[in-house]
C-alpha cells in the first residue's frame, strides 16, 4: 500500500502570462507542474516582470504545488560542434536557472543535444564544458539532465554517459537526472514487468545512483523498444502500455519521485485523461 506523497502533474501552458499556468495546473488537480519560462521555440526572452513573478509565487504557494520545474527551450544543443550555438545554448540554460530562482522553481530540466557530424565522445565533452560554466553560478536551483532516445549522435542516451557527465562536471550536488520513460524505452530500457523494472533499478543504482534521480517524465512511447525514436504517446496507448507504467510506479525504488506528464495534447481533455490513467496505477490508501 502506497504511503509516499504522490507529486503528479503535467507540462502546463504559459499562454497569456506565466502566472496563469498555476490555475491551469490546479484545475487538473496537479501537485507539481512543469512550464517553459519563455517561448520554447525562440532565443529571445523578455524579462519576467515583478508583477508576474509575485503572482506566480503567490499562486503556487496557495495551491501547494511543489516542486515547480522549468524546462529549457527546444533550441538548446549543449553538445553542438557549432561554436555559436554551443555558446548560446549555455547562456540560455544559465538564463533559465536565473528565471527559476525568480519564480521559486526548484528544478531546471534540459536536453543535452546532439554532436551532429561529430562523434558522441566529442558531444559529451561539449556538454561537460557547458555545464561547468553554468554550474559556476551561485544558485540553489538543481539542473536535471534528461535522458535521450538515442537518435543520431544524441548525448545522454545511456545511464553510463550521464554518470560520466556528472563525474566530469565535478559531482556537484545540484546536478541530477530526469528519466523520461518514452526516451528510456526507445533507448532500449525495458520496464514492462516487475523483473525488468528490477533490472532498470539496478542500472540506476550502479551508474548515476539513486540520489541523482530527481524526476520522472511519464510518457508512453509510440515507437518499439530500442528504436531510438522520440515519439510520445498517451498513457496506455503506446508500446509501454499500462502494465509497464504499473511496474515502474509500483517499484519501491521509483516511488516518491515527482512525476510530470508530457503526453500529446490533441484534445482539451487529454491531460485529464492521462492523469487519471496514471492515478489508477497506484495502490489506493485508506484516506484516498
Amino acid at each position: 500500500m502506497a504511503t509516499f506523497p504522490i507529486r503528479l502533474g503535467v507540462h502546463v501552458s504559459i499562454s497569456g502570462g506565466i502566472e496563469k499556468a498555476v490555475s491551469r495546473a490546479r484545475e487538473l488537480g496537479c501537485t507539481t507542474m512543469q512550464v517553459f519560462s519563455r517561448n520554447p521555440r525562440g532565443w529571445k526572452a523578455w524579462p519576467l516582470s515583478s508583477q508576474s513573478i509575485a503572482a506566480f509565487r503567490e499562486a503556487t504557494e496557495k495551491g501547494e504545488i511543489d516542486p515547480i520545474i522549468i524546462h529549457t527551450p527546444y533550441l538548446l544543443n549543449l553538445a553542438s560542434p557549432d561554436e555559436a550555438l554551443h555558446r548560446r545554448s549555455g547562456q540560455a540554460l544559465a538564463m533559465d536557472v536565473k528565471r527559476a530562482e525568480q519564480l521559486g522553481a526548484r528544478f531546471v530540466v534540459t536536453h543535452l543535444g546532439s554532436a551532429k557530424e561529430r562523434d558522441r565522445a566529442f558531444g559529451l565533452n561539449r556538454v561537460v564544458k557547458a555545464l561547468k560554466a553554468v554550474m559556476e553560478q551561485d544558485s540553489a536551483v538543481f539542473i536535471l539532465l534528461e535522458n535521450s532516445a538515442g537518435a543520431g549522435k544524441a548525448v545522454g542516451t545511456l545511464f553510463e554517459e550521464l554518470k560520466e557527465i556528472i563525474q566530469r562536471v565535478g559531482r556537484d550536488e545540484r546536478l541530477g537526472i530526469c528519466f523520461d520513460s518514452c526516451h528510456g524505452f526507445a533507448a532500449g530500457y525495458d520496464f514492462r514487468t516487475a523483473e525488468k523494472t528490477d533490472t532498470l533499478g539496478r542500472e540506476v543504482d550502479q551508474t548515476i545512483g539513486w540520489k541523482r534521480l530527481a524526476l520522472l517524465h511519464l510518457n508512453d512511447c509510440a515507437s518499439p523498444l530500442g528504436a531510438h525514436l522520440d515519439r510520445h504517446e498517451h498513457i496506455g496507448k503506446g508500446k509501454i502500455g499500462l502494465g509497464g507504467f504499473r511496474s515502474l510506479l509500483n517499484h519501491p525504488s521509483f516511488q516518491g519521485l515527482p512525476m510530470i506528464l508530457e503526453t500529446p495534447k490533441r484534445r482539451p481533455q487529454d491531460d485529464r485523461r492521462n492523469l487519471a490513467q496514471i492515478r489508477q496505477l497506484f495502490p489506493r490508501r485508506p484516506t484516498d
